[in-house]
């Protein structure tokens, strides 16, 4: 009696337990998702900007996103990579093989939402089809491939970008992927494809620019949590300086074959001011040569990893034709 009285305690109390730990970490998901609404956009600083020669704000210089927002645009906590597997009961799931051996490393930090309203209004269809993304990131986001990564994801992306500033031109340099991007501030032909970051038109109210974007392909992503987007793509972007040293950037997205209505991510942007700053070269395109097409390889490159406490083996397959252009 005793030895079962003492294991009936001991289970109920460690159900108690994980029933508190739970309800605590639903209040908490749940005060942090009424608490992240993003900010509405700050009053602009009395400090003096620098102006072209036409009077127009310059904008020229190295910026960076300094966010959780490539992640996951809505608020988000704390948790491993996006590649498990199932723990020792379904509601513990663990980092799976290709990525157990990062630890830390590999996790994805917690992170306020940039979404105005901390949500994206996806139709039925397309909401199914982005879990599904989340579920196989590893497999799909094009970050990974190396891939142009589109407006708006280029700009808060964590890595630097460039902006130089003409009279009707401003360009755009990535330190990811070597991508950029032109915008237009004369009268120029449409493109005649879409491409990877589209085609942008810009103009001026007042002193925030307002950049017009269409021309995406269907391809890339919002960010690693799967948000994805079709080719009708529409993203008004809106750049204003805060201060001398921050843009305050706003873009309205569009499209209506996967939301059911238009939405707005907004952040600021910071100048490195290092004496020395400058965009290095991250060829990134050479460091995913074996993952896109180590499978054409007769004797693979990459057949295991191994560590002190595991081993990763790895095996190669061919894709499916409908998705083998996608690598």
């Amino acid at each position: 009696m005793r030895a079962r009285f003492g294991v009936s305690v001991t289970t109920a109390g460690i159900l108690s337990a994980v029933l508190v730990i739970s309800l605590a970490v639903i209040v908490g998901r749940v005060s942090a998702q009424r608490a992240v609404a993003p900010a509405a956009a700050p009053p602009a600083s009395s400090a003096p900007i620098k102006r072209q020669a036409n009077g127009k704000p310059d904008f020229s210089g190295i910026w960076q996103a300094n966010n959780s927002a490539n992640w996951d645009l809505l608020t988000h906590e704390a948790m491993p990579a996006r590649v498990m597997q199932t723990g020792v009961h379904q509601l513990s799931p663990v980092p799976a093989a290709p990525v157990l051996a990062l630890g830390a490393v590999g996790g994805v930090p917690p992170g306020l939402g940039v979404v105005e309203g901390d949500v994206i209004p996806y139709t039925s269809e397309a909401l199914q089809k982005k879990k599904d993304n989340f579920e196989h990131w590893l497999d799909r986001d094009p970050e990974i491939k190396c891939y142009q990564p589109g407006v708006p994801r280029a700009m808060y992306l964590p890595y630097p970008f460039q902006i130089l500033q003409g009279t009707n031109k401003i360009m755009m340099v990535f330190e990811y992927a070597d991508a950029q991007r032109t915008i237009h501030l004369d009268q120029v032909e449409p493109y005649p494809n879409d491409s990877w970051m589209g085609h942008s038109v810009g103009h001026w109210e007042g002193d925030t620019l307002v950049v017009d974007v269409t021309s995406q392909i269907d391809k890339t992503w919002f960010d690693r949590a799967g948000d994805f987007h079709s080719d009708a793509l529409h993203v008004v972007e809106r750049y204003r300086m805060m201060t001398p040293d921050a843009i305050w950037y706003e873009a309205t997205i569009e499209d209506p074959n996967v939301f059911t209505r238009p939405w707005k991510i907004a952040m600021p942007l910071y100048r490195h001011l290092e004496p020395n700053a400058q965009l290095m070269d991250y060829r990134c395109i050479e460091m995913v040569e074996e993952l896109l097409y180590g499978h054409l390889r007769k004797q693979p490159l990459v057949h295991a990893w191994e560590g002190q406490t595991m081993t990763v083996r790895v095996e190669r397959k061919v894709p499916p034709p409908d998705v083998l252009y996608e690598r």
